[in-house]
């Protein structure tokens, strides 16, 4: 999804340099791979906000989920900061409890070197033009992977339009499905069976088609999308193993139990980081744990 489509699309062209075919196939859920079209995230492509950005991440070592979180959120400003101000400061209700806001929130620190190379794809856009970006060490050349891919988008998707969306297929060589849901960026990944307002649109894909003239010949289906691309994957998919008895492996040891050592993270994180940035904070904060005794 979004960044994890480009790594996948890097560890696939490395894959394919080398003659290596384990993979049989990937999905791409609302990833972009060119950044050519026009889209609300633009309002943060600038030169000088993308420097800003690189220089925090560089300093910090890795740029937070939550302020990548508030990106996003900013982007929809009734939405996700207005509506809970009126909601939750003005009225003094609590929140709503939301299943995918819940999930929304379940972000992740990205290295700044990651970070970075991403803040360079998205400023220059280099993965349509073969050769023009390179990781792990290898030239990625879209048109090399062949395997069989799954694309999606998203009707009312901010962050990554569905037409942009549906592009990714046109770059890669295997065959290509692209399935459109009718929900928005998370919720269409949220997606379970049994909702009886979700529905999604397929069709054949063609070359020459724009992505309007793809939708006005694509055919609408009530239900999730999931279980049409759970169709699509026991296709694609080999013979089947047994199943693991024990996580990890000898050389991938499991590091923590299920769901990970970040659920214990808490606001020590941020007192650092005001702390570097105002010492008057670390200041109070020592002063009122002496004053506890």
């Amino acid at each position: 999804m979004r960044r994890g489509g480009i790594l996948t699309t890097a560890v696939l062209n490395h894959l394919a340099s080398r003659g290596d075919d384990r993979i049989h196939s990937a999905t791409y859920a609302v990833t972009l791979l060119d950044f050519g079209q026009s889209a609300p995230i633009g309002a943060f492509s600038s030169a000088r906000l993308l420097s800003v950005a690189r220089f925090n991440s560089a300093r910090d070592g890795v740029i937070s989920a939550r302020t990548m979180g508030n990106v996003f959120t900013w982007m929809r400003l009734n939405d996700l900061v207005r509506n809970y101000w009126v909601n939750n400061y003005l009225m003094g209700q609590d929140p709503p409890v939301f299943d995918i806001m819940s999930w929304n929130a379940d972000g992740t620190n990205l290295p700044a070197a990651l970070h970075r190379q991403f803040l360079d794809i998205f400023e220059d856009n280099p993965l349509p033009t073969a050769g023009a970006f390179t990781a792990p060490g290898t030239p990625i050349e879209p048109d090399r992977i062949k395997v069989p891919n799954y694309v999606t988008g998203a009707v009312s998707d901010l962050l990554t339009p569905w037409k942009s969306c549906y592009l990714t297929t046109r770059l890669l060589a295997g065959d290509s499905t692209f399935v459109l849901s009718n929900a928005g960026h998370i919720a269409s990944l949220v997606n379970p069976p049994g909702n009886p307002k979700a529905s999604y649109f397929t069709a054949p894909l063609d070359d020459c088609e724009s992505p309007d003239q793809w939708l006005e010949r694509a055919q609408k289906h009530t239900g999730s999308w999931w279980e049409h691309w759970a169709e699509w994957a026991i296709e694609q998919s080999g013979r089947e193993v047994p199943a693991p008895a024990e996580l990890g492996s000898k050389h991938h040891p499991m590091q923590a139990p299920a769901p990970g050592t970040y659920v214990k993270q808490n606001n020590c994180a941020v007192r650092r980081w005001l702390s570097r940035r105002w010492p008057r904070f670390a200041g109070s904060r020592r002063g009122r744990r002496s004053g506890s005794g």
